[in-house]
Parts: structure tokens; sequence; C-alpha cells
């Protein structure tokens, strides 16, 4: 043998490096891979095994056709003359190029060729088995996937736990979670003396939707380590599947052994809300605070706890506290300033939070707010101008500050006024779909009919996906008894658009009842008041209800719903008309 192979060593490294310099270097993450696979992060420095190789013209060629391509962005031509060298010189170095540059440029097929050479040429490489593990899993291809998994936790070694909990981030993207599941317990099986075995057992058997599976394999991962707060959340979430109020208990109890747990005690907290103990709740969550008084999730949770208890000042020191925190959404944060203050009487303060409250999620909220209460104090008109004035800087608005001007006026026997402010708005913005839905329900309260089916039908070209539109126009005509074919079929779109909406299923139920198809009518009410028990649908569901012949029934719904809305006008009429 000359010299020539020492050359070949000599100039690939070469080749190779200069690649890093002048090209975006491909990595096993560019692949796609969702993990780093469960072996180590970094392989240690080692020297693969190469072969004697002479350096030929056509080798070298090959080597600097597949790099200048690189450089050129021409991926594919770079990626299949490395992979056409690498089959040919058998150098683990080489195919390990071809798998890089495939990866990179998503050649999924030709990078899976490559990483497999790559492995079979130095078997011992775990940057290899990583990489084609990636993507064997974006391939979803688990068969192939499990031994080279099964490879990667052989050689962990002491940290075998760690790489044991990476197991099912790695496994995300498989279709199949069951066999997902399947795959994690076979992998796991030489393992099972380590309690992260069990725990991603646990979690692969929730992946799976399988509770009770997930509940006894968390368990005997706290067998092995009792204090692993994970492995108790773990526990906890297969539990609150089928017995939330258990899986409470569960955290509790947990908490008195290891009343250090921070992550069990805020899930403990974040459950007692759930289950409407807010008292507890907000113990919970001081007692987190205490080791984290400036934890602005914590301390937002507690002021919000607070107001549900009607402790207006304590959360009014909390949310102010959140401001020097630099909560992430501080106009939330002065919405709910201006709330407290104003339930402690503070009316002055509660206007300068809302006034505060900038452009964004929570602004026309604010705004309304602000009017509301300076309509409140007395100070009408100022409300009025602050609205036009926030019109005429932000055109966008115009049409809902109009409309909370109506509201305003509306409230303080105003009404001529009122429409005028609308139909003004109107005429500035006449295809505005707030409007034209807002001015067609005025004019069906004044029995303008005409001009509301006129406003709603234009509605509905101006906007054809606007599911109240469609059910106004067709619960006006079912109402009046008209034309009961086109209010059936305006209904009927309104539903298509929104089918879970209570009171377009109260709009079909009473068009059916118009018709005299008491049962059909009585499937869509009951359904809209399980949803919504309004009282406007209480009244038709009774009347149907009652002419069906199942009068206690009727009658004690009535009764039951008037004692919620005593002052509900149309209820009321109702169940004089049955019982007088």
């Amino acid at each position: 043998m000359n010299t020539r192979p020492l050359l070949l060593a000599v100039l690939l490294p070469l080749v190779l490096g200069a690649c890093a310099q002048t090209a975006k270097r491909p990595t096993a993450e560019a692949a796609g891979a969702p993990e780093k696979a469960v072996a180590r992060a970094e392989e240690a420095p080692r020297t693969p095994p190469l072969p004697e190789v002479e350096l030929t013209g056509q080798i070298a060629y090959q080597l600097l056709l597949a790099e200048v391509a690189a450089q050129r962005g021409d991926f594919g031509l770079s990626s299949a003359a490395y992979l056409d060298l690498a089959q040919s010189t058998r150098d683990p170095r080489i195919a390990k190029r071809a798998a890089e540059i495939a990866s990179f440029s998503r050649q999924n097929e030709q990078a899976l060729q490559a990483t497999q050479l790559w492995l079979e040429l130095d078997p011992e490489s775990i940057q290899a088995r990583q990489m084609l593990s990636g993507l064997l899993v974006n391939a979803n291809r688990p068969q192939e996937l499990e031994p080279q998994l099964a490879a990667l936790l052989a050689q962990e070694g002491v940290q075998i736990g760690e790489s044991l909990l990476r197991l099912n981030r790695v496994l995300a993207r498989l279709s199949d979670k069951s066999e997902a599941r399947r795959m994690v317990l076979r992998l796991t099986e030489p393992y099972l003396e380590y309690p992260e075995a069990w725990f991603a057992r646990a979690q692969s058997a929730l992946l799976a939707r399988d509770s009770k599976s997930g509940f006894d394999e968390a368990s005997k991962a706290l067998e092995l380590r009792p204090e692993w707060e994970a492995a108790l959340l773990m526990k906890a979430q297969a539990q609150s599947e089928t017995d939330p109020h258990a899986a409470t208990r569960l955290m509790g109890d947990y908490l008195k052994r290891y009343p250090e747990a921070r992550e069990v005690r805020l899930q403990y907290a974040r459950m007692l809300v759930a289950e409407r103990n807010f008292p507890e709740a907000r113990r919970q969550f001081e007692a987190v605070m205490g080791n984290a008084p400036n934890n602005p999730d914590v301390v937002f949770a507690v002021g919000v706890l607070a107001m549900q208890m009607q402790d207006y000042a304590g959360a009014q020191t909390y949310f102010k506290k959140l401001l020097t925190l630099r909560h992430p959404d501080p106009n939330l944060i002065k919405l709910y300033l201006g709330q407290l203050a104003e339930e402690l009487k503070q009316p002055d303060e509660a206007l300068g939070w809302y006034k505060d409250v900038g452009q964004g999620e929570h602004y026309m909220g604010a705004q309304g707010r602000y009017v509301l209460l300076l309509s409140r104090m007395g100070r009408l008109d100022e409300a009025r101008a602050h609205l036009r004035d926030m019109a005429a800087r932000s055109p966008a608005d115009a049409a809902r500050a109009a409309m909370m001007e109506f509201q305003l006026l509306r409230d303080a026997d105003r009404a001529d006024e009122a429409n005028k402010v609308l139909e003004d708005a109107l005429a500035a913005q006449p295809d505005n779909p707030d409007l034209l839905y807002e001015t067609a329900m005025v004019a069906e309260r004044r029995h303008d009919v005409a001009l509301a089916e006129q406003r709603l039908r234009r509605l509905i070209e101006v906007k054809p996906d606007h599911a109240h539109a469609y059910n106004a126009l067709g619960y006006s005509l079912a109402d009046r008894n008209e034309r009961l074919d086109e209010a059936q079929a305006l209904i009927a779109r309104g539903l298509e658009l929104a089918p879970d909406d209570p009171f377009i299923l109260d709009s079909m139920g009473w068009v059916l009842f118009r018709r005299g198809d008491l049962n059909g009518a009585l499937t869509y009410l009951q359904r809209a008041f399980d949803i919504r028990p309004d009282p406007e649908i209480a009244a038709h569901l009774g009347e149907v209800q009652w002419l069906l012949g199942r009068r206690e029934e009727a009658e004690k719904l009535w009764r039951t719903v008037a004692a919620q809305h005593p002052d509900n006008a149309a209820l009321e009429a109702t169940i004089k008309r049955f019982l007088p």
C-alpha cells in the first residue's frame, strides 16, 4: 500500500471541515427528530472504524463535487454524490455527511438510506442511531424504530433513568398510540427496578387513554421513589379521570408527608378551585406564595380567589402587586383593579384604572365599564362625550361606541335619542353587521317588522355566515305565524352555522310548534333548555309540555324558573295564560 490511503485520510477531513465554515451545518435536529432520541446528548470523542481506500481522482472529484453543490444550495446533488461515494468507499464519515445533508434538505428516504449505511459502517455511533431513530419516528415506522431505541437504552448505563423519561416524547409522533404503548412496555421490561421505567409506562398508558393502568404503574413508581412529585402528579392525573375528588385527597395526603412539594401543592390548589373549595384553595396558593412571593402566576391565582371570596381589599392588594411584578397582561390587571375599586366604593379610582387600560383584548370592555360608571354617577353627558371622542380617534371603534351610547341612553329612558344614535351610526356605516343587527332588533321591538326584515336580509347579504341573522328573521316570522316554510328554512340555516346555540334550537322548536309538530318541538326545546335554562326557553318548553298533556311537568318547570327569574315578562305572561 502506498501513501494514497493516507492522503485520503488527510483530504477528507479538510473537505468536510470546510463545509462547516461555508455552509450551514445540517444536524439530526434538521431532520425534524422529536427528541435527541433516548441516548446521551453528546457522544464522547472517538475514532470510527475507517477503511483503507486508495485515493483516486474519481474519489477526489466526487468529494469536491458534493461540497461545491452543498455550498451552492444544491443539496439533492450533494447528498446523492456523498451517498454514492459512501457506498463505494465504505467510509462512515462520508455516510454521515450524506445523512446530514439529506436530513437538512428533507430528503427523508435518502436520509434514511444514508443513516442506515452510516450505522452499518460505525455500529457504535450513538449519533447515527439517534438520527436514525428520529427519522424512523417521523416516517411512522415503529417496527424498525424499536430495535434502535432498545440499543440506545442498552448503551446508557447509569444515565438510563433520564433516557427512560424521554421515551414517550420520542414516540409522540407515532400515529398509533396503542402501538406506542406496547412498545414502551417492551422497551422498559429490562429496567423495571428503575422508577423511571414505571413512570414511562404510566405516561404511555395515559396517552393511550388507559387511566387504570396509568394509576397502577404510577403507584409502582412511587413505591420505588415515594417522594417523587412527578410520579404523584401522574397518579393523581390518572385517578382524576374517574374520581376527581379522590385525586384531590391523594394530593392532600401526599402534602402531609412532603409539605415542601411545590408542584403538587400548586396542582392541589387548582383542583380545590375546580371543586369550588375557594377558602382551602386560597390557603394552598398562599402557602406556595410564602416560598415564592414574587411568582406572578401564584399571586394572580390568589388575587382571583380573593375576588371570588369577596375579599375585595385583599384582592386589590394582590393585583396592585402584580403590576410591580411585570405581569404579561397588565391591561387585564387594570381591568380587575377597576372592578375591585367599584366594589370598594372607590368610583374615582375605578375610573382611573379603566381609563388606563390600553388597546387590545380588554380595551373595549374597560371603556364600557368606564362610561357605565360615569352614567351611574350622574355624568351621562361626560360618558357620551368620551364615547364620541373614542370613535373619532379610532373609526374602527365607532360602531361599538355607538352601541354603548345607545345602551346608556336606553337605560336612562331616553329611547328616541338612543335610536337616533344607532340610526346615525348606521347611516355612516350602512353595511356594518353589528349596527344592522342591532337596529333590526330595535325595529322588531317597535313592531316595525318591515324595517326589521329589510335590515336582517341586508345583514345576510353582507355577512352570509351570520347565524343569528337567519335565526332572528326566522323566529320573527314563526312568532307571527307567517310564512312558516320560509321561517323553518331560515332557522335551519342558522342551525347549520351554530348547531349547539340554545336560542336557535329554541327557534326551531317554536316553528315546529307553530306547524303542529309538538313532539318535534319538544325535542328541540328540551335540548335548548338543557344547554341554557333561559326563562323564555322555559316558557316555550312548558307550553309544549302542557299541550302534550304533561301539565304537572310544565307547571313545575314554570314555577322553578319563575322563582329564579321573577321579573321575566315573557315567562310571566305564559304562566298567566295557562295558570290564571
